[in-house]
């Protein structure tokens, strides 16, 4: 993303689970990246144009207090959309715990499961590229 011109990020974490120094020196400030650091999703929410959600990873902590207390302080529900834009996009990786309700699924702009699809489609480009498998006529 650092190679797009008026480029953003709204990194979006608490304390303990933000960026490592080195990527923010090395990385966005080395390429005149604007960013911005916070802590709570609803602050940042109605600015953003995509959301990119992540669960909050148990193995990124040192002792489970902290990954209990942390753990559902970034969850995307109805509520919390109707703060966004109308045209955000909302992007996973999947699979999901419980960091998207499923209720926010039948949003149109939940793009999570079409970027699963289109993952499974890159994918299988590239195996037949490695394979250099010929593209039937």
């Amino acid at each position: 993303m650092v190679r797009y011109p008026n480029i953003k990020f709204i990194l979006i974490s608490p304390p303990e689970l933000r960026i490592p120094d080195n990527i923010r020196e090395d990385v966005l400030k080395a390429n005149n990246i604007d960013f911005e650091e916070v802590g709570n999703l609803d602050e940042a929410i109605g600015q953003l144009d995509i959301l990119y959600m992540t669960r909050v990873q148990k193995e990124r902590f040192f002792n489970e207090e902290d990954y209990i207390r942390l753990k559902d302080c970034y969850i995307l529900d109805k509520k919390k959309m109707k703060l966004a834009k109308k045209d955000m996009f909302v992007l996973h990786p999947l699979p999901r715990v419980n960091e998207i309700s499923v209720e926010v699924d039948d949003d149109p702009r939940a793009a999570y499961f079409k970027q699963a699809q289109y993952g499974v489609y890159v994918r299988m480009a590239l195996i037949m590229t490695l394979l250099e498998v010929e593209k039937p006529c």
